[in-house]
């Protein structure tokens, strides 16, 4: 019974995950995924409470997704801290490309939970999601994959890869926002009619770059010299 239970919603999952992607959250009802999945609109809410409540479990499955993308890099051997750091920022943009409903699921959260965290906004969000059993697990999951990242940065700072007076946790938690702004921005980069010049094929080994310099800490400014001279 049990596994014809996870066989079921495993099935109503890929069903939400597909209609997200095609008709979007707002556009697609419990009965599309229920008819999609081939399971009874009755089963599909026994399975899940509402629509929100399934959000929260895609988001659930999807935070743990991304976990085994950090946990694979954090154990690859022969890697140090920098290198690990420098291959999560590859591998992240490429989740998101493969499963961009989980990772957008994920993003969504993260500003879910700046609401949470305010007072003022708590009541803002939807009483269905907070209500979710799913919503409870993520409170206590969704700081894991930050915390393997927080670990690679403690490996890099012991081996030597990357500066020894950088803070791991603000580290990590600076570089992890730079890789959102830098898959964010893929998309209008890679837009033909802009003015700039720059395109993924350059700018990926430009980001890699900044990185690895901003954390090895080889980035330094230079004064500008002053050079006087005559017109005579």
């Amino acid at each position: 019974m049990p596994r014809e239970k996870n066989n079921k919603e495993k099935l109503i999952l890929d069903s939400a995950v597909a209609l997200f992607t095609t008709k979007g959250f707002q556009a697609t009802r419990m009965e599309d995924i229920a008819r999609n999945s081939g399971i009874s609109k009755g089963l599909t809410y026994f399975y899940y409470k509402n629509k929100e409540d399934l959000f929260m479990a895609l988001t659930k499955k999807a935070f743990d997704q991304f976990k085994d993308e950090f946990r694979e890099v954090y154990r690859a051997k022969g890697k140090n801290g920098l290198e690990m750091l420098s291959e999560l920022a590859i591998r992240i943009p490429e989740f998101a490309r493969k499963n961009q409903v989980y990772y957008d699921s994920i993003l969504n959260f993260l500003d879910l939970m700046k609401k949470y965290n305010n007072p003022d906004t708590r009541s803002e969000i939807n009483p269905l999601i907070l209500n979710s059993s799913h919503f409870e697990k993520l409170l206590e999951i969704h700081h894991e994959p930050a915390k393997i990242g927080v670990m690679m940065v403690s490996q890099g700072i012991k081996d030597g890869s990357i500066r020894p007076e950088l803070q791991p946790e603000i580290t990590f938690y600076t570089v992890w926002s730079m890789i959102i702004g830098y898959e964010k921005m893929l998309g209008p980069i890679e837009y033909e009619g802009k003015e700039i010049k720059i395109s993924p094929s350059n700018w990926q080994p430009g980001f890699q770059k900044l990185l690895q310099d901003m954390l090895k800490g080889t980035i330094q400014a230079v004064k500008p010299v002053t050079v006087q001279g005559s017109l005579f």
